[in-house]
């Protein structure tokens, strides 16, 4: 009964990991207009989200003695070519979660939590560029009011 206690706390940690980086994503996403410091922030903690829900995965693949699918496997290159499909959904991969063995559901979330931090690392290097070249929301403002205030002194 106690491991029954231990697997629904691991699963439940799971699914916060889950939400936290698909949350901090979209709430980074909202930030964009206003704040790309804050923006930076959300997108590196739903980074670090999506990386502890990957441990997990391969923790429970390693536990139940399932195989880690390597980059070249054929299943695991069959699951990342899906993203190339078009009008793709939660659909397209479904039947690799919902209705297959426990070796192929956790590894297809492997290869999709892969293919998400990759993503994730170029929005982020894209992020520090721009923040760095062109400064944040309140650098942004503090520079128009300063334009604001040499005007006025000018005339």
């Amino acid at each position: 009964m106690k491991e029954v206690g231990t697997l629904k706390r691991g699963y439940d940690q799971m699914v916060q990991a889950a939400r936290s980086g698909k949350q901090n994503i979209a709430e980074g996403s909202m930030a964009s207009g206003t704040s790309k410091k804050f923006e930076l922030k959300l997108v590196g903690v739903a980074r670090a989200s999506l990386e502890e829900l990957l441990l997990d995965f391969q923790d429970y693949l390693r536990q139940k003695g399932l195989p880690l699918w390597e980059k070249d496997h054929p299943k695991a290159r069959q699951v990342r070519g899906l993203c190339y499909i078009k009008n793709r959904s939660y659909l397209t991969y479904k039947s690799y979660i919902e209705n297959s063995a426990s070796e192929i559901a956790a590894n297809t979330m492997v290869c999709l939590i892969h293919q998400t931090n990759y993503l994730l690392d170029q929005q982020l290097r894209t992020l520090e560029k721009e923040f760095l070249n062109e400064g944040g929301f309140t650098e942004k403002l503090y520079h128009t009011r300063l334009q604001m205030r040499n005007r006025r002194r000018k005339k």
